[in-house]
């Protein structure tokens, strides 16, 4: 049916001046606009009411500072300074380069990338031949002072 009226506006455009053409599109498309606009706008401003007052109530967002204990420079263990090194680092650092080896390694389990298996090197470290990537930092405190 949707068809036949596109085939009759087809015709209808051209037998009819031009002008007359956009007058009637014209006139046609805001009548359409104004409809489908209308039921959009209800549900958006009742979804955007509760967004504003959540939004008024907040403070404005304070730029957040590092903690200062975890910029502290820690010396690693023996076996921890196998995998990332022996110079003095950040807790963040000391991560960043497990993780790093880790990629390197392809240490990351397949099925569950979550889990690390172990390596010699971070067996010493962990003490068993697969961890959580959670599990990891708390295992990691004891290799570094």
């Amino acid at each position: 049916m949707a068809t036949a009226k596109k085939a009759a506006a087809k015709k209808a455009a051209k037998k009819a001046p031009a002008k007359a053409v956009k007058k009637t599109a014209a006139k046609k498309a805001p009548a359409k606009k104004a409809a489908a606009k209308k039921a959009p706008a209800k549900k958006a401003a009742a979804k955007k009411a509760p967004a504003k007052k959540a939004a008024a109530k907040k403070a404005p967002a304070k730029k957040r500072t590092p903690n200062a204990a975890f910029m502290k420079a820690l010396t690693p263990s023996p076996q921890l300074a196998a995998v990332v090194g022996s110079a003095p680092l950040p807790r963040t650092e000391v991560v960043s380069k497990l993780w790093a080896y880790i990629k390197k390694n392809k240490l990351q389990d397949a099925v569950n990338k979550r889990m690390v298996n172990a390596d010699a090197k971070l067996k010493e470290i962990f003490g068993k031949g697969q961890v959580s990537m959670f599990e990891m930092a708390g295992l990691i405190g004891k290799h570094v002072k």
